[in-house]
């Protein structure tokens, strides 16, 4: 065993080849991670009425079942990204794993409300160090050109797969076995996954005074901020936006995270180095994420509940009903990984943001009562190719020309997007389907025809949203490969502004980031 381990150790430190054995199966590990990540978001959606009915949450409490784990997933990406870059990827992505196998099972065993809300949170805090890890991994462990934008591809695609079979997954389990099991099936997958950690990958590049510099005034900020802002937006519909808590809410957020952009220009061993956005079109790939979130999310909430309330589906009936669009993300992540090298990134991103936002709006002009086959099926399935060409080449874009010691704050980053993003257009959109609901009913029309009616306007306005992402696509980087990551030398773990002239060794050695190319 231990000359296994050697010669694995061995292979992942310098660059993986994607078709070979080894750099398959890393990738399938790092990709479960992801999938865990996302499915679970998603698969508690449909299981959400017999929970209620089991453990008895009111109606105002339920949402945090499902909303309580986005908003620590969300809170904690920035903190959980950096950690991996100073402590090391396999360590945070083993703790996360274990953090979130645990608190997976007590939501599974939760004798009550308040139990189960607890867990959701420690899971979220689980999920947000594992993403982060797993994505700083494989962006360098995969040689860069073709493998790495296969692996950047499959990543990608991964994603909505996951949100879409989550809500499958959750019908299946909370019709077939009960809805304990949706928690329950977590634990044996994360043990096989920290298995194959153990085996797989490496350690990582540890700063090795990295309890010394961790920046914890930063790490408080940060966490705070991200917490409160996702809080905000959580609760907004449910409040009001102008309500006081709020207006509140979103004050305090606002300057928690503003005294950690102060914090950061002023430490000298800063948490989250500011330096990194400055990598070409880092920004706008991380922006073009969480506006599409906004308008991709809304896609599956929606037409969930138009399904079920409006259709009369099961739940079982309506997780199927995604099957599709399953199959539609897998042929987008294998066609955008290669349109990716041929044509760059920017390309794919905005078709794809064009597509993705027709299929929605499709969906959005569907009867009320609706056939699946001639009316949601076609909408499902040009989304779903939209969007993931969309998530593939953002996720290339947004980790090119990123220095290997900053991998991981670059992953914390593009996933923290994503959940911002997620609960965002949650709130929007909550917004606009409530009052377009309330105006149809005060106006008489029936409750299934004024639901319909809130649906389908928020789904509407979920396509602009996704059409709106294709404007801020066109600042990204067009890279037609991941550009080379910036290693840092042997002897040398972290990255200090020197505190005089570099000697002339010094300057031959240091190298200039790559960026990729406009």
């Amino acid at each position: 065993m231990g000359s296994v381990q050697g010669q694995v150790t061995k292979d992942t430190e310098s660059q993986l080849v994607l078709r070979s054995r080894l750099g398959a199966i890393t990738l399938v590990l790092l990709c479960a991670v992801q999938f865990l990540d996302i499915a679970d978001s998603a698969i508690v959606n449909v299981a959400l009425p017999s929970i209620q009915h089991s453990l008895g949450f009111s109606q105002q409490n339920l949402q945090w079942v499902a909303s309580g784990y986005i908003l620590t997933y969300g809170g904690f990406l920035l903190l959980g990204g950096r950690l991996a870059d100073l402590l090391g990827r396999r360590r945070m992505l083993l703790a996360g794993l274990c953090v979130f196998a645990l608190s997976s099972l007590t939501a599974g065993l939760a004798y009550g409300p308040g139990l189960l809300v607890a867990a959701r949170l420690v899971q979220g805090i689980g999920a947000a160090l594992m993403a982060p890890a797993a994505l700083s991994s494989l962006t360098t462990s995969f040689s860069q050109g073709k493998d790495r934008n296969t692996a950047l591809g499959i990543w990608g695609a991964i994603s909505g797969m996951a949100a879409a079979a989550g809500v499958f997954l959750g019908g299946v389990l909370s019709a077939g076995p009960g809805w304990r099991w949706v928690f329950f099936v977590n634990p044996p997958i994360c043990v096989l996954v920290a298995a194959g950690a153990i085996v797989l990958l490496t350690g990582g590049r540890r700063t090795s005074n990295a309890g010394l510099s961790f920046d914890s005034q930063g790490a408080v900020l940060a966490t705070g901020g991200m917490l409160l802002l996702v809080y905000s937006l959580v609760r907004a519909p449910i409040v009001g936006w102008g309500s006081a808590q709020t207006v509140a809410t979103l004050t305090g957020s606002a300057i928690l995270l503003a005294a950690f952009v102060v914090n950061e220009l002023r430490s000298r061993n800063p948490l989250i180095p500011l330096i990194v956005l400055r990598v070409r079109g880092l920004v706008a790939a991380d922006l073009t994420q969480l506006i599409a979130f906004c308008g991709f999310f809304s896609m599956f909430f929606y037409a969930t509940l138009y399904m079920q309330e409006v259709l009369g589906y099961s739940p079982l009936k309506a997780g199927a009903a995604y099957l599709p669009i399953t199959a539609g993300f897998a042929v987008a992540g294998g066609l955008a990984s290669q349109l990716v090298t041929r044509i760059g990134t920017r390309p794919v991103v905005v078709a794809g943001c064009l597509i993705a936002a027709a299929g929605i709006y499709w969906v959005s002009r569907v009867p009320l009562h609706a056939s699946y086959v001639t009316d949601l099926l076609p909408g499902f399935v040009v989304m779903s190719l939209g969007a993931g060409s969309v998530f593939v080449a953002v996720t290339a874009a947004a980790n090119a020309g990123v220095p290997a010691d900053k991998a991981g704050l670059a992953a914390g980053l593009l996933n923290s997007s994503q959940q911002v993003g997620s609960a965002l257009g949650l709130a929007i959109l909550s917004a606009v389907a409530i009052t377009r609901t309330s105006g149809l009913i005060a106006s008489g029309a029936s409750h299934v025809a004024a639901s319909d009616g809130g649906y389908h306007l928020a789904l509407l306005v979920g396509s602009s949203i996704m059409a709106a992402a294709a404007l801020i696509a066109l600042r990204i980087g067009n890279t037609r490969q991941a550009a080379p990551l910036v290693m840092v030398n042997a002897d040398a773990t972290s990255v200090r502004e020197p505190a005089s002239a570099p000697s002339a060794s010094g300057a031959a050695r240091a190298q200039p980031t790559r960026y990729p190319e406009e």
